[in-house]
């Protein structure tokens, strides 16, 4: 993630209140979140190992960096629910827990800072949060300050107990008093789907001035099921949500729960895939203390987060769904002229036991250079080939797995070149 670009700075600078725009987030962030494996766990007499506390995510920050995520790429580390105390402090301030965060959340986001990560922190915009803690609801202010003073560079805000048709109002007060801070913080809106289950239609072109990223479905569980729900509602709905996604605002299909019970090893590389399809913000939330070798190296596969980090920043769109299969295209650099390249994603949703060959046109992918392509698949690396717009490309895909490859876009060889070659 490019967090701060020169262009954010200047619209800082010169737009101040006239905008909402903060200039961060302009590749999808990415980093560690606690919620989807560690939940709301406070019980650190019984499981001091797995509650909710600063030596969990300071373990988890150490593991961040020595394990290589973070030279991966992924570089906030961010509180979820729970971390709070039941009550503010005497002067209306929010708190942590004491006993689970002694040291307050201000030297641990000190600490988190000094391993060269950013640090996110959890809120809700309403009078609780979703386990039950103080929200910021009538406390806009002070704890937009406060986020400030303890030096949160990310902040995800959640949406329970809040009327959903406040929040065109109360998110982007919120995100401007933020802004107002003069602290850089990304901001993760929960808004859209709290709307959409009420029926009411989000406005992203609007949510997309506030928020640099946002919830639009269900939050995300430890399964296959779970991830295939999320798919489905991405391509059904792609033609509402792709525009508006793009740099610095981005659709957020929620957690990568790769490594934890419920994802074989291929369904582990589909979930990965997909969200790099998707333009989506990648935030893990595992284990990182006993996450197995081969979960990891999905995690951190270089080619599957270069598609994810495309500065071009567009989310990939579903071009064919039949018998089980699906194929995803979404357009990446390096462009020729109008053309540009693409990574495309096999998704073979079938469970009758057998691989499926999938085959498809690359110009029906809308690869329609006469340069040609290179062809890489893209978890082993394995260049298969050039190919051209009117040429077939066929990939085998196992069941509730994936193939993903990326069509690089080839120069065109000059006259001048192709002059001195025969010349020899």
């Amino acid at each position: 993630m490019k967090f701060v670009s020169l262009i954010g700075l200047i619209c800082i600078w010169v737009c101040g209140a006239l905008a909402l725009e903060n200039g961060l987030a302009r590749t999808p962030p990415m980093g560690w979140l606690a919620w989807e494996r560690f939940r709301c766990n406070t019980d650190c007499t019984n499981d001091p190992e797995n509650c909710i506390s600063e030596k969990l995510f300071m373990n988890m920050a150490d593991l961040m960096v020595s394990e290589g995520y973070l030279s991966a790429g992924y570089n906030i580390i961010s509180l979820d629910d729970c971390w709070l105390s039941h009550n503010r402090s005497e002067s209306g301030q929010l708190q942590a827990d004491a006993n689970r965060f002694p040291n307050g959340i201000k030297a641990l986001a000190d600490y988190v800072h000094s391993r060269g990560l950013f640090f996110g922190m959890y809120e809700d915009y309403g009078t609780l949060t979703c386990g039950g803690y103080p929200g910021i609801l009538n406390h806009l202010e002070t704890d937009a300050k406060t986020f400030a003073d303890w030096g949160v560079d990310y902040v995800k805000l959640d949406g329970c107990y809040a009327d959903p048709s406040e929040m065109d109002k109360g998110y982007p007060d919120f995100g401007s008093l933020l802004n107002q801070t003069g602290r850089p913080m990304v901001y993760s809106c929960s808004w859209p789907d709290y709307q959409i289950e009420k029926g009411i239609q989000p406005n992203y072109t609007f949510i997309g001035t506030v928020c640099n990223l946002w919830r639009n479905f269900d939050d995300i569980d430890d399964s296959w099921a779970s991830v295939s729900s999320i798919i489905d509602y991405y391509g059904d709905n792609q033609d509402t949500l792709i525009p508006a996604a793009g740099p610095g605002h981005w659709n957020d299909p929620d957690m990568l729960i790769i490594g934890n019970f419920g994802l074989s090893y291929d369904q582990s590389r589909a979930q990965m895939s997909m969200w790099a399809i998707l333009a989506s913000p990648l935030f893990m939330s595992v284990d990182l203390r006993t996450i197995k070798p081969e979960m990891k190296a999905i995690l951190q596969n270089k080619n599957i987060i270069e598609v994810n980090q495309d500065e071009l920043g567009i989310q990939g769109r579903r071009i064919f769904k039949k018998s089980g299969v699906e194929i995803w295209v979404k357009p990446v650099q390096p462009s020729l002229g109008d053309n540009r390249s693409a990574a495309l994603a096999f998704l073979n949703r079938r469970t009758d036991g057998t691989p499926t060959r999938v085959s498809i046109v690359l110009r029906d992918a809308g690869l329609t250079s006469t340069s040609g392509y290179k062809v890489q698949e893209m978890f082993d690396g394995l260049n298969l080939g050039i190919f051209h717009p009117d040429n077939t490309l066929t990939v085998v895909v196992n069941p509730s797995g994936v193939v993903m490859v990326k069509c690089t876009i080839q120069k065109k060889k000059s006259l001048v070149s192709k002059k001195k070659l025969v010349g020899k």
